[in-house]
């Protein structure tokens, strides 16, 4: 009997995150999280019907922490719901209207409607749950 190696399970790994990948493509939603800008924000809101926002700064530590779970919420939610990213620092507009006072927040957006919001540095599986419940979508 063969022993699986490490590298086996890395390729696989690459081999499915890639698969994952493609199927997004099909969907037409790449899964990418799209910057946003207090001159782009309307135009985003009105064009994703499920939008969530993250909005960050350079300068923020658990800013840094949550950006690589928006990335992989964007992956798994591609062709259902959209994910952005706002640097509070340059786009004082929408920290203004959001009366954002503490980062990281993310703003949940169903058809242009703030309907959730969510401050700190939540785990993963929470985030993923708040996004189910404010979209239903699983």
């Amino acid at each position: 009997m063969e022993e699986k190696r490490p590298m086996d399970d890395d390729l696989q790994r690459l081999r499915e995150r890639r698969l994952r990948e493609l199927e997004a493509g099909i969907l037409g939603d790449s899964g990418n999280v799209i910057e946003i800008n207090d001159d782009t924000f309307q135009g985003i809101a009105e064009k994703y019907p499920f939008l969530v926002i993250d909005v960050w700064a350079e300068w923020c530590g658990p800013c840094r922490m949550v950006a690589p779970v928006v990335e992989n919420l964007a992956r798994d939610f591609a062709g259902r719901v959209t994910f952005g990213k706002c640097n509070v620092d340059l786009n004082p507009r929408i920290a203004s209207s959001f009366s954002i006072s503490a980062i990281p927040t993310l703003l949940f957006f169903a058809n242009g409607m703030l309907v959730d919001r969510v401050v700190g540095a939540l785990p993963e599986g929470t985030l993923r749950s708040r996004v189910t419940r404010a979209f239903g979508t699983g």
